[in-house]
């Protein structure tokens, strides 16, 4: 009886375990004020997680009024933002608090 539970268990689990698996992960580091890669391609269509990295000391705020986000990250620190299922375009971003060099573009093909 009790394999038979924790079999039951697994099977409930399992097509969480799937789902996580498959979304795909993008790393994205903010190093001098600037984000890199600051222009990369995502799949259309497709949920998508951005791990950022901000390697400056100072805060830095992910900012996309196409993609209705905004995050900051800590000097140091790090996020996790996700993003779509998105239909095929640019969808541009840019550092809120340096905005002049911190700026980028998620191609969605």
């Amino acid at each position: 009886m009790q394999s038979k539970n924790i079999v039951f268990a697994i099977l409930l689990l399992l097509p969480l375990t799937v789902a996580y698996a498959e979304t795909p992960i993008f790393h994205l580091v903010i190093k001098d004020h600037l984000f890199f890669p600051s222009d990369f391609e995502v799949p259309a269509n497709t949920k998508v997680k951005l791990l950022l990295h901000n390697q400056d000391t100072s805060a830095e705020e992910f900012e996309s009024y196409e993609l209705n986000r905004e995050k900051v990250i800590e000097g140091g620190r790090k996020a996790v933002i996700f993003i779509g299922p998105l239909p095929p375009g640019d969808y541009p971003f840019f550092g809120e608090f340096y905005p002049k060099t911190a700026q980028g573009i998620i191609r969605v093909k």
